[in-house]
């Protein structure tokens, strides 16, 4: 669901918590589950880069191979790194504050192949981020929050009052 939409609730008509990708809504009461899931993902991200970065590496060493000129390859190492950059720190800004707050050559969809080049760049972020909270907890909690005391606010007004009429004797 994004920013948009109306939360869900539950039976009780409270706001039910947003599930997060591979942890569901064990990010709430932060249980067992929770823990483990953040720590597989945090090896699978890290895991996932490292792979990446080999991938990387074997295409940069098949340009060498090829003898197209040191310019060629530090030109290609050089794209790498800032393209990886430019994914990371997108990325960063995604788990940490949401897709609404991207602005500039962030939110620019013509730059699809710099975030596809930069994909380690995004992993890596995705692996330190995941070494704090699961990543996007953040920004689910705080909008989980901010309903659940918007519906006890409702909730108490409602119950402050009679809610019928005052029947004459």
């Amino acid at each position: 669901m994004d920013e948009q939409s109306t939360p869900t609730t539950d039976r009780d008509g409270a706001p039910a918590p947003e599930p997060l990708r591979w942890f569901g809504t064990s990010w709430v009461d932060r249980g067992a589950g929770y823990w483990l899931r953040r720590a597989g993902v945090s090896l699978g991200a890290l895991a996932a880069a490292a792979g990446g970065a080999l991938l990387l590496r074997f295409a940069v060493q098949g340009v060498r191979m090829s003898d197209a000129g040191s310019l060629v390859g530090a030109l290609l190492i050089g794209g790498i790194a800032v393209c990886s950059a430019m994914s990371g720190l997108r990325t960063w800004k995604l788990l940490t504050e949401g897709r609404q707050s991207l602005s500039g050559w962030m939110a620019d969809r013509s730059l699809g192949a710099v975030w596809a080049i930069g994909f380690v760049g995004a992993l890596v972020a995705y692996f330190l981020r995941s070494l704090v909270e699961a990543p996007g907890e953040g920004l689910r909690r705080a909008t989980h929050d901010r309903a659940t005391a918007t519906w006890e606010r409702r909730r108490s007004a409602r119950n402050g009052r009679s809610g019928g009429k005052k029947h004459r004797s």
